[in-house]
């Protein structure tokens, strides 16, 4: 009988966890290599294909998500902290049918949750993960000590190389830091600004065996976006690449990284687990 209750308890937990986003943070070693852009344009190809995606700015300070897209947010994540406004007050409708979230300026001590902090910000976010297929949160560059216990919360990890050396290594020891205090969690690869495919490939496929060769750590390759002028015009002008021109072989990449990434169609082996973002972040902030 305690078999048959414990078996019932699995199939409705893993129903509750598929009718939950899926939560993705996008990071970097270094600042520059075009992370938020990518944070914005992927959750448009994912809109795209029909999916609910929330875009979560979490680069307090410096955040330049609402740049990007030539919109001003009233509101943002230090209003939830500092001034009591609920996480759904402060969503705005971005381009391309997405929800952002600002990071706003003047916060520094998001990744200090106290118990009162973490339980408020618990009660709420539990509707949008029932509100979303997807939640990115587009990281600062650089991981901190604070910053570290918020990316080990989430589902799976993207990391945004370049092939320059100095990225890449960046990108290296960023994925070792995680790697040494949670081995388990997925890390997906994207190398950007490559000028050929072949550029792309071995930029990945080097960083891929040196985290073999050194940390037996394995990764996923999702792919690598060119390096196309339709950006810097797209910035220019505060639209998101995609929208810009979606003909644009950068334009098409993401689109092609959006696809294989909700296809899972990876080369090897790779197995996606469901984490309990909440559950993780009573764990890393508070210790329980």
């Amino acid at each position: 009988m305690n078999d048959q209750a414990e078996n019932l308890r699995r199939r409705l937990e893993a129903r509750h966890n598929q009718s939950m986003a899926r939560t993705i943070a996008v990071l970097s070693g270094k600042g520059g290599v075009g992370k938020s852009n990518f944070s914005l344009n992927f959750s448009i190809a994912l809109s795209k294909r029909g999916k609910r995606v929330l875009v979560f700015d979490m680069d307090i300070g410096m955040g330049n998500i609402d740049i990007l897209i030539g919109q001003h947010s009233p509101l943002s994540i230090i209003d939830f902290f500092e001034n009591d406004c609920c996480l759904k007050d402060i969503i705005t409708e971005g381009p391309g049918n997405i929800s952002i979230i600002t990071g706003g300026t003047g916060l520094t001590n998001l990744f200090s949750l106290d118990e009162e902090s973490y339980t408020r910000f618990n009660e709420e976010f539990i509707s949008l993960l029932a509100n979303y297929d997807y939640i990115l949160f587009d990281m600062g560059a650089g991981i901190t000590q604070d910053s570290i216990k918020f990316i080990l919360c989430v589902d799976e990890l993207f990391v945004i190389t370049t092939p320059e050396p100095t990225s890449i290594m960046d990108a290296y020891s960023a994925m070792k830091y995680i790697h040494s205090v949670n081995k388990g969690i997925p890390l997906f690869l994207v190398c950007n600004r490559v000028f050929t495919s072949k550029d792309g490939k071995e930029t990945i496929e080097r960083l891929q065996n040196a985290l073999v060769k050194f940390l037996g750590l394995e990764t996923v390759a999702l792919g690598y976006l060119p390096d196309d002028r339709t950006v810097s015009r797209a910035v220019t002008k505060q639209i998101p690449f995609i929208l810009f021109d979606s003909k644009a072989n950068v334009s098409k990449a993401i689109v092609d990284i959006a696809s294989r990434y909700v296809n899972h169609s990876f080369e090897g082996e790779v197995t996606l687990q469901k984490s309990d973002f909440l559950r993780n972040m009573k764990r890393y902030f508070l210790g329980k």
